[in-house]
C-alpha cells in the first residue's frame, strides 16, 4: 500500500510540476537566478525530503573541459537554471552550455570570446520567451548577448549581430572603460534589467542601472545611482561628484514584483571604498535598497543602509521579496541581508521599516580630509546575524605565544566597535568586507515566513596610506624593488602581503611561474578578467615586463614598473577625459589607499585572529524578528579543538530551502554539500565534493524525478570545474 501511495504521489508531482512554470513565482521550477523573480531561493518540490534525503546520490556530472592548458584550477559561480528540461549554465571561462537536465549530456555550447581566454566572475544567465521565440541572455566581458535557447546561435537582430556593447551609454569613453556585470539581469516583459561591476578605485565608472529591449538590444532606460544635477539625491554629494565619483553599483542581482511592476536592487559602496574626502555627504544611492518602476526606471523609494560608506559594506545580494504577518495583517515587504550583519525589513510599497530602525552615533574619522557621517542606522529587530563587536577575550588562542603576539597587534589598532573608520594607525573592522552575508544571499520560505542566512565572521585591518598622484616615490629604486614596493603598497590588499590571495575571489600568486607562462600572464594583464580590469590602454611594454619580473622573483631583471591599482586609477581618469563631456573635472582631494583591504585579521601562523565560529547558518522568523535557530556550518578540522564543536567556515554562497523540509548549503572550504532540517537545523545529509561548491544550489524536476544541482570548483584532475546533480536512487 505504501508503494502504491508513493507511486501516486510521484505521478501527481509529474503532472503538476513536469511542465515549464511560466509565472516564475510558483516555486516549482528553477528558471530564474536564485529560483524565481522574488529571489526566494525556495522550491515547493517535496520528492527529496527529510525522510529520504540520506539516500541522495550523484546522478550525473557535466565537465565543460574548456580550460586553457596549464591554467590553474578555475571556478564558476553559476546558479544553474532549468527550462523545458534543458539546463543552462556558464563555465569559469564564460562559455554558455545547454545540457540535458536529466543526464548532463551537452546539447549545445557558445563561446562569446571566439577562442579567446575569457573568464571572470559570472553567476548565470537569464531566460525569455514569447511563443516559439526563446532566448538566453547573458554577459561576457563588456558585452550583452542574446542566443537562441534551442540551438545557441546568436539572435542577429539583437544589437549588432547578437550582442550589445555595455560600455556605450556610460560616463566614460567606451573605448577605455570596461563594464563587466557579474550577476545575471532580470526579465520584465520585453526588458532585461541589468546591474554591473565597476572598478572600486578612484575615478571608477558610476554603477548605472539599465534596461535593454530583449527583442532589439536597444537601451530603454537608465537610472543614475550617482545622481545628476536636478535628480533626487544630488544634494547628498559635492556638486561636481557626478563627474568623477564611481561605484554605487548593483552587482549582486535584483528582484522583481511582477504584479506591481517594481524592480528592487541593492547597491554597493561609492568609490573609493575606504576614503571619501572627494565625496563628502551621505552619498545616495550608495548602499541602498532601491525600488524602481520596472517599465521606466523611475524611482519609487529608497532606503540607505550605510551613510558615506568607508568600510566597503556593499549590499551583496538581491533583496528577498517576502510577505509577513504583523498585528494580524499581512504585509508585503523586502528583506535585505548585508555584510554588516543586519537584516533590513522594509515595506515593499513605501520602503518604511517594519521594525524600528534607530540612527545612532558612530566614531568619527581621524584621517585628514575625511568627514565620516556621524550616525548610522541600527535595526532593532532582528538581532545581528554576525558578530559586530569583539574584545581581547575573543582573540584566538592556538598557543600562548601566538595569542600574546595577537593581543599586542590588537592593542595597537584603533577599535571602537562597529563603524570605526579606517585609519593611518590601522583599524580593526568587524564585520568586514567578507563578513555577514555575501552574494549567495538568503533563502525564504513563503509558507513559514522563515528566512535562512549564511553568515561569515572574519575581522580585517584597514590601514590607510597616502598615495602620490604622479607616482614620484618610485624614482631611484631597482626594478625588482619597484615591483615589490608597489605590490606591498597597493596589490597586497587583494592578493596578500604573502601573495597567497584570500582563497575566495583573489587568487594566490605564489609560484605563479610554475602554473602560468609569461604569455598567459601578459594576456591577463592586457585583457583583464573578473575583478581585474584590462591595462591594455595604460601599461607600457617595459612596465608589463617589470610586473612579470617581480612575480617571477627575477631580482636581476631591469625595467620600470607601475602599480596595478595606480594604473587602474589612471585608466579610470583617462576614460573620463577621453569622453570629452562638457564640464568634466577631476577631483583634487588627497588620496589614501587601504593597503590591507580584503585581508583577514590573522595570527602570525596564518590562523583566524578571532575565536570560532567563523561561519553560521541562521533561521529567522520574519513575523516576530526572532531566531528559530543558529548553528555553525563548515569545519576546519586542523583548527577544531579536541571534542569541541565544529569551527564554522567562511563561504560566499547561500542556501536554498524546500517544501521537503530541507535547507541545502555548500561553499565552505571542507568541500561539503550539506542538507539540514529546516525546522531544527539538524544535519541530515552531507557529501564531500571533488572541489568547493561555488554557487547556490538549484533544484528542479525532470521526468518525475527531483534533482539538486550545484557548480563545483576545479581541481588538479579537472581544472575547469563541473556541475554536479544529485537525485534519489
Amino acid at each position: 500500500m505504501n508503494h502504491i501511495k508513493r507511486c501516486i504521489r510521484i505521478l501527481l508531482l509529474v503532472i503538476f510540476f513536469g511542465c515549464h512554470d511560466d509565472n516564475n513565482n510558483g516555486f516549482a521550477s528553477w528558471s530564474v537566478y536564485k529560483g524565481d523573480a522574488t529571489s526566494a531561493s525556495y522550491s515547493s518540490l517535496t520528492q527529496i525530503n527529510k525522510e529520504n534525503v540520506q539516500l541522495l546520490k550523484l546522478a550525473w556530472t557535466f565537465y565543460p573541459n574548456d580550460t586553457i592548458e596549464g591554467a590553474r584550477s578555475e571556478r564558476s559561480e553559476c546558479n544553474p537554471i532549468v527550462v523545458d528540461s534543458i539546463m543552462y549554465i556558464t563555465s569559469a571561462r564564460h562559455r554558455v552550455y545547454a545540457i540535458n537536465a536529466g543526464t548532463g549530456k551537452r546539447i549545445w555550447a557558445f563561446d562569446p570570446f571566439n577562442g579567446g581566454s575569457g573568464g571572470g566572475v559570472n553567476r548565470g544567465v537569464a531566460f525569455w520567451e514569447d511563443g516559439n521565440d526563446k532566448r538566453i541572455l547573458f554577459t561576457a566581458g563588456n558585452h550583452l548577448f542574446a542566443l537562441n535557447a534551442m540551438n545557441g546561435t546568436p539572435i542577429t537582430k539583437f544589437g549588432e549581430n547578437g550582442k550589445v556593447n555595455l560600455n556605450e551609454g556610460m560616463r566614460g569613453d567606451p573605448k577605455v572603460i570596461s563594464i563587466v556585470p557579474t550577476s545575471p539581469g532580470i526579465v520584465f516583459e520585453d526588458l532585461l534589467i541589468l546591474g554591473t561591476e565597476v572598478s572600486e578605485l578612484y575615478g571608477a565608472e558610476p554603477g548605472y542601472e539599465r534596461a535593454y529591449n530583449i527583442r532589439t538590444g536597444k537601451l530603454e532606460w537608465t537610472f543614475h545611482t550617482i545622481p545628476l544635477p536636478g535628480e533626487v539625491g544630488y544634494e547628498t554629494w559635492p556638486k561636481d561628484a557626478w563627474k568623477y565619483v564611481g561605484g554605487a553599483n548593483d552587482w549582486g542581482g535584483m528582484s522583481l514584483d511582477k504584479n506591481r511592476g517594481i524592480v528592487y536592487l541593492a547597491t554597493g559602496s561609492p568609490t573609493y571604498d575606504s576614503y571619501g574626502a572627494d565625496r563628502k555627504g551621505k552619498n545616495l544611492f550608495g548602499n541602498c535598497v532601491i525600488a524602481l518602476d520596472a517599465k521606466t526606471g523611475k524611482l519609487k523609494w529608497y532606503y540607505q543602509t550605510v551613510h558615506h560608506d568607508l568600510w566597503d559594506y556593499d549590499l551583496p545580494a538581491p533583496p528577498n521579496l517576502v510577505t509577513i504577518e504583523r498585528n494580524g495583517k499581512k504585509i508585503d515587504a523586502v528583506a535585505q541581508v548585508s555584510k554588516v550583519g543586519f537584516l533590513y525589513l522594509l515595506n515593499r510599497e513605501t520602503g518604511e521599516p517594519i521594525f524600528p530602525i534607530e540612527e545612532k552615533p558612530v566614531p568619527p574619522s581621524d584621517v585628514p580630509g575625511e568627514e565620516a557621517w556621524p550616525t548610522q542606522p541600527f535595526p532593532s529587530k532582528p538581532k545581528p546575524f554576525a558578530r559586530q563587536f569583539m574584545t581581547k577575550e575573543d582573540l584566538s588562542d592556538f598557543s600562548p605565544e601566538v595569542h600574546d603576539s595577537l593581543l599586542k597587534q590588537f592593542n595597537n589598532l584603533r577599535y571602537e566597535g562597529l563603524f570605526t573608520p579606517p585609519s593611518i594607525q590601522g583599524t580593526l573592522s568587524l564585520p568586514a568586507t567578507v563578513g555577514g552575508a555575501e552574494w549567495g544571499g538568503a533563502a525564504y520560505d513563503p509558507y513559514t515566513n522563515i528566512i535562512y542566512v549564511k553568515s561569515n565572521e572574519s575581522p580585517e585591518i584597514s590601514l590607510l596610506q597616502k598615495i602620490d598622484r604622479n607616482n614620484k616615490n618610485l624614482q631611484g629604486l631597482s626594478d625588482y624593488e619597484k615591483g615589490r614596493k608597489l605590490y606591498m603598497t597597493y596589490c597586497a590588499g587583494c592578493h596578500g602581503v604573502d601573495r597567497n590571495g584570500n582563497g575566495l575571489q583573489n587568487p594566490s600568486l605564489v609560484k605563479i611561474s610554475e602554473r602560468k607562462n609569461k604569455e598567459s600572464i601578459l594576456n591577463k594583464i592586457r585583457h583583464g578578467g573578473g575583478r581585474m580590469p584590462s591595462f591594455a590602454d595604460i601599461l607600457k611594454k617595459r612596465e608589463e615586463e617589470a610586473i612579470i619580473a617581480y612575480l617571477y622573483e627575477n631580482k636581476n631583471k631591469s625595467s620600470s614598473a607601475t602599480d596595478d591599482n595606480l594604473l587602474e586609477i589612471q585608466r579610470n581618469e583617462l576614460a573620463v577625459k577621453n569622453a570629452k563631456k562638457e564640464g568634466n573635472i577631476e577631483d583634487s582631494a588627497a588620496r589614501y589607499l587601504n593597503v590591507t583591504a580584503y585581508r583577514s585579521f590573522k595570527d602570525r601562523d596564518g590562523n583566524p585572529g578571532i575565536k570560532p565560529p567563523w561561519g553560521t547558518l541562521n533561521a529567522i522568523n520574519l513575523n516576530t524578528g526572532e531566531y528559530e535557530w543558529k548553528i555553525p556550518v563548515g569545519n576546519i578540522e586542523k583548527l577544531q579543538k579536541e571534542d569541541g564543536p565544529i569551527t564554522g567556515s567562511q563561504s560566499m554562497t547561500g542556501p536554498i530551502v524546500t517544501s521537503g523540509g530541507l535547507v541545502f548549503l555548500g561553499g565552505m572550504r571542507d568541500k561539503k554539500l550539506l542538507a539540514f532540517d529546516k525546522k531544527t537545523g539538524n544535519l541530515l545529509w552531507q557529501i564531500i565534493l571533488p572541489g568547493m561548491a561555488t554557487s547556490n544550489p538549484s533544484t528542479y524536476m525532470y521526468n518525475g524525478k527531483q534533482f539538486i544541482a550545484v557548480s563545483v570548483s576545479g581541481n588538479k584532475e579537472n581544472e575547469g570545474g563541473s556541475v554536479m546533480s544529485f537525485a534519489l536512487p
